[in-house]
C-alpha cells in the first residue's frame, strides 16, 4: 500500500510552485493512536505531506526521469497543532534545482493559520557522487504512482504535466 499524504492540488506551476491540500479527519485511525483521548494530526505526517508535494514538484521538473529521494530536512518548525476537520495547504517552492539535488522551501498553512515552515533537500540519487549504484527502474515515480497521478489529473481536471 502506497501511503498518500496529500489529497489534491490546489496550484502546479511546474518547475516552480505547488500547492497541495490534506484534508484532516476524525475517521483516520493515525488521528486516534497518535495523542488517545487528544486527536491531533502527527507532525511527521506533515513533514510527509509537504515531503510528497515537494518531492512531486521535483520529479516533474526533471520529467520523472530522476528517482528523487528525501535526503534531509533541513528545517521543520511548527506553529499550532492540527486537529480533525481542518484542512492542511502545503506550499512548496523549488529554492534550487542541480543534476545531483533539489531544494525546496515549504510552508503549511491551516486557514490563515501559520502551522509549519518546512525546508527539504531532495537528491537525484542516480546522479549522486558517491559511487554507489541504484536499480535501473525508477522505484520512486514507478508505472503505478505515474498511473495514480494521472488518475488523479484526469478526475480533478488539475492539470499536472506529465
Amino acid at each position: 500500500m502506497r501511503w498518500i499524504w496529500i489529497d489534491r492540488f490546489e496550484v502546479f506551476e511546474s518547475g516552480r510552485r505547488a500547492v497541495a491540500l490534506k484534508n484532516v479527519s476524525l475517521a483516520a485511525d493515525h488521528i486516534h493512536d497518535h495523542f488517545p483521548g487528544f486527536p491531533v494530526m502527527p507532525t511527521s505526517l506533515m513533514v510527509e505531506g509537504m515531503a510528497q508535494t515537494a518531492g512531486i514538484l521535483v520529479g516533474e521538473a526533471r520529467g520523472f526521469a530522476e528517482k528523487v529521494i528525501l535526503a534531509k530536512v533541513k528545517r521543520a518548525v511548527f506553529h499550532r497543532l492540527v486537529r480533525p476537520g481542518d484542512t492542511i495547504r502545503h506550499e512548496a517552492v523549488i529554492e534550487q534545482l542541480t543534476d545531483q539535488a533539489a531544494t525546496t522551501t515549504g510552508r503549511t498553512t491551516v486557514g490563515d493559520d501559520l502551522v509549519a515552515e518546512i525546508d527539504i533537500v531532495f537528491s537525484h540519487i542516480d546522479q549522486n557522487v558517491s559511487g554507489l549504484e541504484f536499480p535501473e527502474e525508477n522505484f520512486v515515480f514507478n508505472e503505478s504512482f505515474l498511473s495514480l497521478l494521472n488518475t488523479y489529473r484526469r478526475n480533478s481536471g488539475e492539470r499536472i504535466p506529465l
